[in-house]
């Protein structure tokens, strides 16, 4: 079961890799902030694998608090980009 876990890990770290390529090439700032997204979401799952992986409740904090911060860079991507278009 161990190499299942490490196995979706990797996957989603591959997906990673895909979100950092529309980073960088991202037609518009909307297309950036989505990759951002996927980066705060693929962060959370990548850490509650780990904690499952390694039977650390701990890590499941650590986790919320990515979700959290990734939600909080939404709103903040959102403030910003409604003002420039006033």
């Amino acid at each position: 079961m161990d190499a299942v876990y490490l196995a979706v890990a990797l996957f989603l770290l591959l997906t990673l890799v895909a979100g950092l390529w529309r980073v960088l090439r991202g037609p518009t700032a909307a297309d950036r902030m989505l990759a951002a997204q996927l980066f705060g979401t693929t962060a959370v799952a990548c850490v509650l694998l780990l904690a499952q992986l390694y039977q650390r409740p701990s890590l499941r904090d650590v986790a919320l608090v990515f979700a959290l911060l990734a939600a909080v860079a939404a709103v903040a991507f959102v403030r910003r980009a409604w003002r420039e278009k006033s």
